[in-house]
């Protein structure tokens, strides 16, 4: 649940190149997190997970650039968002390279709009698109995420990362609020104009 209400418009393509790199994407988040995990291969595994957080605005883009958005498209990026952020945050914090409370932050805020997001699906057919505000503080987020956790494990110019990382984190917390503050509205909107109908 991200956004404007359902745009029209979105084709029911399946095998569309932006969902097979979401796809590729939610595929990738397994192999990252065993690599994190792993002490001898954290290094390996940290570089990965920045890939595939990288990765967060091509499908969408790749969507719209080559006319193949799709209503599966819809849902599968900003899956693919979610389960690699929280899936690289666990994975990170029980390495020890990024702080539980940081990730807490982010995840607690994720599972309130999955949970909402379910909700209003099974309840009312309702989902709700992706802002563009809501892209930017995941983006934020991922950076500052690889950032921190470069930083902790010592890797070169870990104070630089360090820095950067937390600058990027608190523009990137802010905004991710922002976002589901504005989602909410979007969603009484659109529960509105349902009412009215």
């Amino acid at each position: 649940m991200e956004g404007t209400p359902a745009a029209e418009g979105a084709s029911a393509a399946i095998w569309t190149i932006p969902n097979l790199l979401s796809f590729l994407r939610i595929l990738l988040v397994p192999v990252f997190v065993w690599l994190i995990v792993d002490h001898d291969t954290t290094f390996v595994g940290l570089l990965l997970f920045a890939v595939v957080a990288s990765t967060d605005w091509i499908d969408g883009f790749l969507a719209r650039r080559l006319g193949q958005v799709s209503e599966l498209g819809k849902v599968l990026d900003p899956t693919a968002d979610r389960l690699a952020m929280a899936a690289g945050l666990v994975a990170l914090a029980v390495r020890g390279a990024f702080p539980w409370w940081a990730a807490t932050l982010i995840l607690a805020r994720d599972a309130v709009v999955l949970v909402v997001g379910i909700v209003m699906f099974l309840q009312h057919r309702l989902r709700i698109d992706v802002r563009r505000l809501g892209k930017v503080a995941t983006f934020s987020l991922m950076t500052a995420v690889v950032w921190i956790s470069w930083g902790n494990l010592g890797y070169g110019l870990a104070d630089a990362a360090l820095a950067l990382g937390w600058i990027s984190f608190t523009v990137g917390i802010v905004e991710y609020y922002m976002a589901a503050g504005l989602y909410l509205g979007d969603l009484r909107r659109a529960l509105a104009d349902r009412e009215e109908c």
